[in-house]
């Protein structure tokens, strides 16, 4: 799966600590060049859902620590906000969190010749993703296979 840039490990290790006394997971932090403008958005999540209240607390507490401590300025924007109900799962907690929940799974070289596959997510090791097919079959792939995996919004 992905890997964050140099400077967005940096304030995800940073920050992390920060947050999570305040019952928020830290999911991702991404630097993002959109037009002339470069957004420093730091994704954040806590079971029930992420409010506007804990996005504007966690830019308070971020915001001196990301300009004054670490002195990154490479940004114009900072952004902190929820990843979505459809958004990706990254961590361990990610995967945890969201089992048995429909997700799409994308993987970087095809298997069986397809490289999107949508099922129930199963209980996964840190490094396996591990998905239960509509037919109830169970599909297994290393972490290293895996491109992303998104929640599906599925409406039955």
């Amino acid at each position: 799966m992905a890997e964050r840039s140099k400077n967005a490990q940096r304030v995800f290790d940073a920050i992390e600590p920060l947050i999570m006394p305040l019952g928020l997971d830290l999911i991702d932090v991404a630097f993002v060049r959109e037009g002339r403008s470069m957004f420093l958005r730091v994704f954040i999540d806590k079971d029930g859902g992420v409010t506007i209240d804990d996005c504007t607390d966690v830019t308070h507490l971020i915001d001196p620590v990301i300009d004054k401590i670490l002195k990154i300025d490479s940004h114009d924007y900072l952004e902190v906000s929820s990843p979505g109900l459809d958004r990706p799962l990254k961590t361990d907690r990610d995967f945890e969190r969201y089992q048995d929940q429909w997700v799409e799974l994308s993987l970087y070289q095809p298997w069986q010749g397809q490289k999107k596959w949508s099922g129930r997510l199963a209980p996964c090791q840190s490094d396996t993703v591990v998905i239960r097919l509509e037919d109830d079959s169970v599909l297994s792939f290393t972490r290293e296979q895996v491109a992303k995996v998104n929640r599906m919004i599925r409406f039955t």
